[in-house]
């Protein structure tokens, strides 16, 4: 099962880099990989790849691009040798710009590209449109969560399926209990 099975966001984007999707595996293997290589090695290869036009249609960008800001990252996650990509995720400092230097030069020097499918299938918001939430209404919320819990009783999916999306809904009340009809 994906790890994002039913992602709510206020942001939905035609292009993300989804490294945990079971799409992404292998360029998962080849960033663990990669975070085994000298840093000397991976900043030249960053500063090789800026060098290059890439298609416009490319998702990282040439000027995603910073060598020398993960320069110390790139030391840390070589003298740690991680085991798999779970860890190289939690380690600290490992952010978005060493994950993205890592997921170009997978793909570009090796071949192997991440998922770029936005994992969020559902935008709503208690909230104005500003995209700031406001203080959520209690009746609201528990509305809205009735109005979803009614949608997966009449779904037309198995049943184990049905009870883990009404055993999530309920997790999301307050207290963990159904007060509503």
């Amino acid at each position: 099962m994906e790890p994002h099975v039913a992602i709510c966001s206020q942001l939905h984007l035609e292009q993300a880099l989804n490294l945990v999707d079971s799409g992404s595996l292998p360029a998962q293997q080849v960033m663990t990989e990669l975070s085994h290589e000298a840093p000397e090695k991976l900043t030249q290869e960053m500063r090789r790849l800026q060098t290059l036009s890439l298609p416009p249609h490319h998702e990282i960008k040439i000027k995603d691009l910073h060598p020398e800001s993960v320069e110390k990252i790139l030391l840390k996650t070589y003298e740690a040798k991680v085991p798999d990509f779970q860890t190289l995720l939690g380690m600290p400092g490992a952010g978005a710009k060493t994950l993205r230097a890592l997921a170009l030069i997978a793909e570009v020097t090796y071949g192997t590209p991440a998922l770029w499918k936005d994992p969020a299938k559902f935008s709503f918001a208690h909230g104005g449109k500003d995209g700031h939430p406001y203080p959520v209404n209690r009746n609201v919320y528990d509305e809205s969560i009735a109005i979803l819990r009614r949608t997966v009783e009449r779904a037309r999916i198995e049943k184990s399926d049905k009870d883990n999306a009404l055993r999530r809904l309920r997790a999301l009340t307050v207290d963990g209990e159904d007060r509503l009809p």
